[in-house]
């Protein structure tokens, strides 16, 4: 059977930054496979804010996060799937990220095409969809890092592995 890579693309953002590294997602999923066939990788994210009109600087990072998109699509066997930010005040907020990853995870468990999901993420709102897909017999992998997961979420999870540093080297852009 085959291996589905779930990436919540806001949080590896955040691991990522914390450690001051660039990564090779293409690495990325292979290492997180395991060695096991990839059906496909996913990655959910939203584009950033662009307030009406954009400023120059807004212009520039929606251009690059367009332009890493579509990279990333290029990466056989790699999908990006795109919620949207919210304004809360000051702060943005992403929105469908969640549903968009639950649903993609819960459908291929039914369908019966991947015996084990991994999943990079730190969210407890993804729990309902382990449970099922583990209803479904599907294995499930956490890869979380060690200082922001929801310690439910780390539970309800069969094998859990954190992201260190020897991991994100492996997987480093040169």
């Amino acid at each position: 059977m085959k291996i589905a890579i779930f990436i919540d693309g806001g949080y590896i953002a955040k691991v990522l930054t914390k450690h001051s590294i660039y990564i090779d997602f293409s690495l990325l999923s292979k290492e997180l496979a395991q060695g096991k066939e990839i059906l496909r990788t996913y990655y959910y994210n939203c584009l950033p804010y662009q307030s009406n009109p954009p400023t120059a600087d807004e212009k520039i990072r929606f251009s690059k996060a367009q332009k890493f998109y579509y990279a990333l699509e290029r990466f056989p066997r790699y999908e990006v799937k795109e919620g949207r930010l919210a304004k809360r005040g000051n702060e943005f907020e992403q929105k469908g990220i969640d549903t968009l990853l639950s649903i993609d995870l819960v459908n291929l468990a039914a369908s019966g095409k991947i015996s084990d999901a991994v999943l990079l993420a730190g969210d407890s709102d993804f729990i309902p969809a382990i449970k099922v897909a583990k209803g479904y017999g599907v294995n499930i992998f956490l890869y979380y890092d060690k200082d922001t997961y929801h310690n439910a979420l780390w539970q309800i999870c069969d094998e859990r592995i954190a992201i260190d540093l020897i991991l994100l080297n492996k997987v480093k852009k040169c």
